[in-house]
């Protein structure tokens, strides 16, 4: 099961690499059929055939989106060759919607489910929200996540989970403290 907290489809491909700043962090696209799972989950379309190859390119995807997201986050320019793939990836024709019982239903392939991620990243990276890119605050958590909070200071990728212990952490080391 994947979790999808961060607010922008694009995003939430980043986070199936997680942990990242650990040691050995944690893949959870390990086979063709992970892929699959996580675009029907992330409700992108229904089933797509992926194989060994659609793995690599979800996963070169996914970590150009990533390295182009932490520029943004950093206020660094972007590895052009980063920019070249994203748009290269975008230039293919996206999912395509449908109407069915009053609902929007997207369908096609996996490079047309690729391209549209990729549509979303630059519709992020070039719109107003890409100074909006935060990374949760959390130790053991390296989501990045869109702060659409009022403020603009939110810190943690979520309260359910890494905020509450975040802040149930803090609130054990005051007591013991005292």
């Amino acid at each position: 099961m994947f979790f999808f907290l961060s607010g922008r489809p694009c995003l939430d491909l980043t986070t199936t690499l997680q942990v990242r700043h650990r040691e050995h962090p944690v893949e959870t696209l390990n086979t063709p059929s992970d892929v699959r799972d996580w675009i029907a989950q992330a409700g992108l379309t229904g089933p797509v055939d992926v194989d060994e190859a659609g793995l690599e390119q979800t996963r070169e995807l996914r970590e150009t989106i990533h390295r182009l997201c932490r520029a943004a986050l950093t206020a660094t320019a972007p590895a052009p060759g980063d920019v070249a793939s994203l748009n290269a990836t975008a230039a293919r024709p996206p999912l395509v919607p449908r109407l069915a019982d009053g609902s929007v239903r997207h369908e096609g392939d996996l490079a047309q489910a690729l391209s549209t991620l990729a549509r979303d990243a630059i519709d992020l990276l070039a719109g107003p929200y890409a100074g909006r890119i935060r990374e949760c605050a959390h130790p053991d958590c390296s989501r990045l996540y869109l702060d659409a909070s009022h403020a603009g200071r939110r810190r943690w990728c979520g309260m359910t989970a890494c905020g509450n212990r975040s802040k149930s952490a803090a609130y054990r080391r005051r007591q013991t403290s005292r």
